[in-house]
């Protein structure tokens, strides 16, 4: 693993994250959006970080999510939309330096350099909360988007 990496982990208090790499909230909002029941923060914010050849899985929310590049390689996010239509977000040093998934969408992340690392910043609005995530089935999504099984085999975890 990279020094600066194992740095930040140490620094910042890092921990393995379910779909892959590492974090730890950063700020999580008092004031809350929505109905009593389904009333939740209206603003969550987590340090992210990827090591080497390790990945963030395809997921999804139901919120909006930002990501934000602090510093170490690029990262591609790799969407898949409801429709089947497949694009790359590049942040970082030599893409944009922060980029927006819309709610339902699948992503996953992965650094375009193996031998890197990359902080990010992720902001979820309305905030996270893990009911509203979910990490996709290797199987289920290629059944629904066959044509992009060789990036969903790559981007999720054996089942």
């Amino acid at each position: 693993m990279h020094e600066d990496a194992k740095r930040l982990i140490r620094e910042l208090g890092l921990r393995p994250h379910p779909e892959g790499g590492y974090f730890t909230e950063a700020y999580r909002s008092r004031n809350r959006v929505g109905a009593d029941a389904d009333a939740r923060s209206a603003l969550t914010s987590i340090y992210y970080l990827l090591t080497g050849d390790d990945f963030s899985a395809f997921h999804r929310l139901s919120s909006d999510e930002l990501w934000h590049h602090y510093e170490g390689s690029d990262v591609a996010i790799e969407c898949i939309d409801a429709d089947g239509g497949h694009r790359q977000l590049v942040i970082g040093g030599t893409g944009a330096r922060q980029a927006a998934i819309p709610p339902g969408v699948w992503f996953a992340a992965h650094l375009t350099d193996a031998a890197g690392y990359s902080l990010v910043g992720c902001d979820v609005a309305p905030g996270f909360e893990y009911e509203d995530f979910e990490i996709a089935s290797r199987t289920g999504l290629c059944g629904v988007y066959p044509r992009h099984a060789a990036l969903i085999e790559r981007l999720t975890r054996a089942e």
